[in-house]
């Protein structure tokens, strides 16, 4: 009886190989696509979206994952730029102004929260966020 409990080793092309790291460019650019969103306190209309849009439309091809990043960047964007406006719509009730700083603080944590998850090498999925990309 073997007493040796080492497993085997993993080919690269086996199913339980774990996924490639990210390259330390990819780990920056979708640093910088969690981060861009912040483009909406610069461009207050719609620079939240524009920006990371731009991103994510020239580097999408270099990388999957910086496409998989950017398509969940922009949902929770798209996502987070209809509730303000729903809120938006709802402080005439004033139920929108309770509700708009909670929305604008949950945007910001959650950015911050996705951007230092990524420089630790995890990924990260938005929550509230609806699937308009997938």
């Amino acid at each position: 009886m073997n007493m040796d409990s080492t497993p085997p080793p993993i080919t690269p092309n086996s199913p339980d190989s774990p996924p490639p790291l990210p390259s330390r460019e990819e780990q920056s650019w979708a640093i910088a696509l969690h981060l861009s969103g912040f483009a909406g306190l610069i461009l207050p209309a719609f620079g939240q979206i524009i920006a990371p849009l731009i991103i994510w439309l020239i580097k999408r091809a270099q990388s999957p994952l910086l496409d998989q990043v950017g398509k969940n960047v922009l949902n929770f964007q798209i996502s987070f730029t209809i509730y303000a406006l729903i809120a938006g719509a709802l402080s005439w009730l004033c139920i929108g102004l309770f509700i708009l700083p909670i929305i604008g603080i949950l945007w910001i944590v959650f950015m911050i929260i996705a951007a230092v998850k990524t420089s630790n090498g995890e990924s990260y999925t938005y929550p509230l966020s609806i699937q308009f990309l997938r």
